[in-house]
């Protein structure tokens, strides 16, 4: 189990780097890799709490990570919005 949540973590951390990536033409494509990282954050608590563990620390510290990615995001789209992107 402790294997399958880093491969997890990995591929969901791969997955977002994919997205941002790509070319960014508009805030709709932020919102789009804002979904995944949401999602991204819903799959690591879901398999935090059916493991019952947290791998000393670096569950957590992967959910911080992709929060304030989110975070982030949230501000980008917000800031494209209201500058016309």
């Amino acid at each position: 189990m402790k294997k399958a949540l880093a491969v997890a973590t990995v591929g969901l951390a791969f997955a977002a780097g994919a997205a941002f990536g790509q070319r960014v033409k508009d805030w709709h494509d932020l919102e789009e890799v804002h979904e995944h990282v949401n999602q991204a954050i819903h799959e690591l608590e879901r398999a935090r709490a059916a493991n019952h563990y947290d791998m000393d620390g670096h569950g957590a510290k992967a959910e911080e990570h992709l929060r304030a990615a989110e975070h982030e995001l949230n501000e980008s789209i917000e800031w494209a919005r209201r500058n016309g992107h």
